[in-house]
């Protein structure tokens, strides 16, 4: 569980904790007995509306009720009255025929067909349309109805998304059955059948119901109808999940799955209350978000919302919003003076006028961005407004989100003006520095790690910025880290462990994550033990890595319906040198996504083991034509055509490799080796010149170096490269010739 912060709010939950224990210990007649024994079942939204008439009224109101529905005159917002759209080279029409929605737009085939409309998505600000495909997958259309302004648009705007793009609305990234189903509908099971590439997607209720949230309702009703409970006799939350006044981290992770950016483990969801067993959230880490935490791509608010000191006071999701519509509790400022002092809605705070934009607490607390086209959703991390950092580091701020016309520098002299010099300490100012991955880096990573101010999120993200920072101390942290008592950082000490793999040399430690208490945290340690060679491991801890094991085989198994998925799981077999299922994973990979150059890069070097080098030079050359700017894929091909004895061509792709600006320092030190033995002394010094830049310490280059002055009679010019190998690895018996002859 995540951390609970706050002295009251400690207290709250214990007394909480105290009377459910009570509670569940008293004894219970046979009737409650039964209810908690039988297999729970999904009962469906009517079951509900008799006794919860005000809870369902507003859900009817929510977007909840709208996620999706069968489309009619009612239920769909789009004009079909044979309108056309014309988009980002695109022609859409859009008409009714026998008293059914069709869409005739560009398909998979690069032409135009009429499509069904077998569902609406989404309501408000925007509603997309379900199309049914072959093998039970359906699609999102991209052509999208703007509710509010009552108009067609087009999704990714300006962009022309190539019919074979796993972005086209056809594509992997569009499909219903993974990107959308499960936090569109109630029990959904995704149904992917692995072998053959096809869905049977089921669920209880098709939007999203009560049982979405309170979880399934037999058991409950069972007890709500026993007598016992007529005489008066009650238990703690009556069956279900979610019960009134329940605990924080109970609210935030129910809502979490649907509001985060996650993986599902498994098909099998865990009864549990650690959210870690069942699903992996992404940390804010730069992928997704601006390197001080704020959103970039869309976040869904789980991952803002743990930054925040909103968050570490035990504010819950229904202190802002009622949990049945959705809405706000109170419109505008009125939502956030339920705790704040009424002075923070005065000029003499906001320095804005009363009733203008500025004096909204959400544009500055919590700006919007917009998403999808025209859906303005909040930041979560609900933090000052810092344009100070947007100064040094380029950060957005919100400021400047009003004011676009002024610079960073004009905002933050006036907050400077209006607030004085100094500003209050951010994880940020550690958080942005630490994401670079320099020298500098692990300082400001290891100050975030020990500060018990900062929220577990961020901590877990200052641990996964770790691995890219290769030194003794940074492993030694990792280290300790897994052992940490929040199940995020632990899993995330572990992903970074990864790029330490054969530096470990506590390989107990590692197998005693194997059989962790948290299903993420046992996958992740059996993730890291393949890295290392499970070889390694006591006899005592080799069962514990079967069942891990198999515990990762089944989450890798569970996202193969995703073109990435695919390519993990390759890698996987890659690793444990199952050849065969490697390269089927990666051409599954290419068939969901025609771009992915991964997959390319990764089938090559599988063909290349097996000694298949000409079907592993197609495949890299279908790379170089796909992305001619993938100076790896450039850097590949030249090894492999160098293998192959061809020069030439190795030559001309070391070239453009490295015109590419690649920061690889292995192709510097192998185009470096390359001109060396092609006589072309001069070249191949600059080139591995260029490659120490990149790696100071590295060993491969500064031996490089000295061996190349030495054997080309400059033994003066290879003394710097050989004292740096004297420092760094001093015993290694391959130098020591080298320092023989330079008298080191």
């Amino acid at each position: 569980m995540f951390k609970k912060f706050g002295t009251s709010v400690s207290i709250v939950i214990i007394i909480f904790l105290c009377i459910t224990a009570i509670e569940y210990c008293k004894p219970k007649d046979t009737e409650q007995v039964q209810a908690t024994t039988k297999k729970n079942a999904f009962v469906g939204d009517q079951k509900c509306r008799s006794c919860h008439a005000n809870e369902f009224s507003d859900w009817l109101q929510s977007d909840h009720y709208r996620a999706m529905q069968k489309p009619d005159d009612s239920t769909v917002l789009g004009n079909f009255n044979n309108v056309s759209l014309s988009a980002d080279g695109i022609v859409s029409r859009f008409f009714k025929k026998d008293g059914k929605f069709y869409i005739n737009t560009q398909g998979d085939d690069g032409k135009n067909h009429d499509y069904e409309v077998k569902y609406t998505f989404g309501y408000f600000p925007l509603q997309q349309y379900l199309v049914e495909f072959p093998g039970g997958k359906m699609q999102a259309t991209r052509q999208t109805w703007d509710s509010r302004e009552k108009k067609w648009f087009h999704q990714y705007s300006g962009q022309k998304v190539h019919y074979r793009d796993w972005l086209h609305w056809t594509g992997n990234a569009q499909n219903w059955n993974t990107m959308c189903a499960e936090c569109h509908s109630t029990n959904l099971a995704k149904g992917y059948d692995v072998k053959l590439d096809v869905y049977n997607t089921t669920y209880d209720v098709l939007n999203v119901s009560c049982e979405s949230c309170h979880g399934p309702g037999q058991n409950h009703i069972d007890y709500t109808s026993s007598e016992s409970y007529k005489k008066g006799e009650t238990i703690v939350h009556s069956f279900i999940k979610l019960g009134k006044n329940s605990a924080q981290i109970a609210q935030i992770n129910t809502c979490m799955p649907c509001h985060s950016v996650q993986n599902s483990i498994d098909a099998t969801k865990i009864n549990s209350d650690e959210l870690l067993d069942n699903y992996i959230p992404m940390v804010p880490t730069t992928e997704r978000f601006y390197a001080d935490g704020q959103v970039r791509d869309e976040d869904y608010n789980y991952a803002s919302f743990l930054q925040s000191k909103m968050f570490r006071w035990g504010i819950k999701c229904n202190s802002c919003h009622n949990a049945h519509s959705g809405k706000l509790l109170l419109a505008g400022n009125k939502t956030c003076l339920q705790c704040h002092a009424p002075k923070y809605d005065l000029p003499t705070h906001t320095n804005h006028a009363i009733n203008t934009v500025g004096a909204e607490c959400k544009n500055c607390h919590a700006p919007g961005k917009l998403y999808m086209g025209n859906d303005l959703r909040h930041d979560h991390s609900f933090r000052v407004p810092r344009p100070d950092l947007s100064v040094k580091y380029g950060m957005p701020n919100a400021c400047n989100n009003c004011h676009k016309d002024k610079s960073p520098k004009w905002a933050a002299d006036a907050v400077t003006k209006w607030f004085g010099p100094e500003r209050k300490y951010h994880f940020a100012e550690d958080l942005i520095p630490g994401s670079e991955g320099n020298s500098q880096s692990e300082a400001h990573l290891n100050k975030l790690i020990a500060d018990t101010a900062v929220s577990p999120i961020i901590k877990a993200t200052a641990v996964s910025y770790l691995q890219q920072i290769s030194t003794q101390s940074s492993l030694e942290t990792l280290m300790i880290m897994i052992k940490d008592k929040d199940p995020l950082v632990r899993y995330e000490a572990l992903r970074s462990l990864v790029s330490f793999s054969n530096a470990i040399t506590d390989k107990y430690a590692i197998g005693e994550l194997l059989k962790d208490k948290v299903r993420a945290v046992r996958i992740a340690a059996a993730d890291l033990v393949g890295y290392m060679g499970m070889q390694t491991l006591p006899e005592e801890q080799q069962a514990d890595y079967q069942k891990a094991k198999a515990e990762l085989e089944r989450n890798l198994l569970y996202q193969t319906d995703f073109a990435h998925g695919n390519i993990s799981m390759a890698d996987y077999y890659r690793r444990t040198n199952n050849l065969s299922a490697s390269e089927t994973f990666y051409i599954r990979a290419l068939k969901k996504d025609s771009l992915a150059n991964l997959a390319r890069l990764n089938l090559a070097s599988v063909y290349n083991v097996q000694q298949k080098n000409t079907e592993a030079l197609e495949v890299l050359k279908t790379a170089v034509v796909t992305d001619p700017k993938n100076g790896q894929a450039w850097y590949n091909l030249a090894l492999l055509y160098n293998e192959l004895k061809d020069r030439a061509n190795a030559l001309s792709a070391f070239e453009k490799a490295v015109a590419l600006n690649d920061d690889n320092p292995r192709l510097y030190y192998n185009y470096g080796l390359f001109l060396q033995q092609s006589g072309n002394i001069a070249k191949a010094i600059i080139v591995l010149e260029k490659g120490l830049k990149l790696s100071p310490n590295d060993e491969e280059i500064n031996y490089a170096l000295a061996f190349v002055y030495v054997s080309s009679r400059q033994p003066a010019k290879a003394i710097p490269y050989a004292t740096t190998l004297k420092r760094i690895n001093p015993s290694n018996p391959n130098y020591q010739q080298l320092f023989t002859s330079l008298g080191l």
